[in-house]
């Protein structure tokens, strides 16, 4: 039986224990989360670690720009109270699992977790984040991470909150090396990653939206249109209608720029490449926000 991610998380909410201890449970035992729980009981894992099934709503989103603008991490670490969030011991283990995700290509979390910790080999990340639970005496999290790298023609922003509890990133590409390490390319970055921290789009453009979405926007739009007594003749078109002034909405190259509402992502990313002297095209971003999915 695979096992899910989903899985895993439903097991680490009833029994507290770790990320890897539960997917090894649930492998022990196929997949059966009633049996998988009862292992980690025999193993005192759960009882151990009760610590870690408490609420997480605070803590700390760390993020880097590194390899000179060429790479980016983002980091999630939770905790329980807003204390802890602001206590410098936190902000020294937070900045401790930033400085190994810098250094790690971990595809997810899940890799991150398992993986060595930097200057601590003989335990893994997961068992520091373990360790540092203890020493706050408070239930501490990695809940997400994301790396980007983005070669010779790309650059990569970043904008960080003032709070702590809100990181992006994003990714271009340029037409050449120099238009990627212009000023007008790397001050671009910057402007989007505030943006998108701003306007929390859902994808760089309408082919970033799954189509599943797309259709299940369709229908409401066409029941919408039902409900307000429209011609059925004119349903499919006014339901289209809404469908394209929702992916305005929620896709980030056809957003107003938050500095200056006349213009347009999309136009403020071809003006700052005819700045730096060629083309730009946005490839990816990554919001995170604490507590958020």
């Amino acid at each position: 039986m695979a096992i899910t991610a989903k899985d895993v998380a439903e097991l680490r909410q009833r029994t507290g224990a770790g990320m890897m201890d539960c997917k090894k449970a649930l492998e022990e035992n196929n997949g059966d989360m009633n049996a998988a729980i009862e292992y980690l009981r025999k193993k005192g894992i759960a009882k151990a670690e009760k610590r870690a099934d408490r609420s997480t709503s605070e803590g700390i989103v760390g993020g880097e720009v590194f390899n000179n603008g060429a790479s980016a991490a983002l980091i999630e670490v939770a905790c329980e109270t807003d204390f802890v969030a602001r206590n410098e011991d936190f902000g020294k283990i937070v900045m401790a699992l930033l400085a190994h995700r810098v250094q790690s290509t971990a595809a997810d979390t899940e890799a991150f977790l398992a993986e060595p910790m930097t200057g601590s080999p003989s335990e893994s990340v997961e068992e520091y984040v373990k360790a540092a639970a203890a020493k706050t005496g408070e239930a501490v999290n990695v809940k997400r991470t994301v790396r980007f790298d983005a070669g010779a023609n790309g650059q990569v922003g970043m904008y960080r909150h003032h709070n702590g509890k809100l990181s992006t990133i994003v990714q271009v590409t340029a037409s050449s090396p120099e238009v990627a390490n212009h000023e007008a390319t790397k001050d671009l970055v910057k402007y989007i990653a505030e943006h998108i921290a701003a306007t929390a789009p859902i994808a760089v453009d309408r082919r970033g939206v799954p189509a599943e979405k797309l259709e299940a926007e369709q229908r409401v739009a066409e029941g919408q249109a039902r409900e307000a007594g429209k011609p059925e003749a004119m349903i499919e078109k006014i339901a289209t209608g809404k469908v394209e002034a929702f992916l305005k909405d929620v896709t980030l190259m056809p957003q107003p720029w938050v500095r200056d509402a006349a213009i347009t992502i999309a136009q403020l990313v071809t003006d700052h490449g005819k700045k730096a002297g060629g083309e730009i095209t946005v490839d990816r971003f990554a919001r995170l926000q604490l507590g958020a999915e």
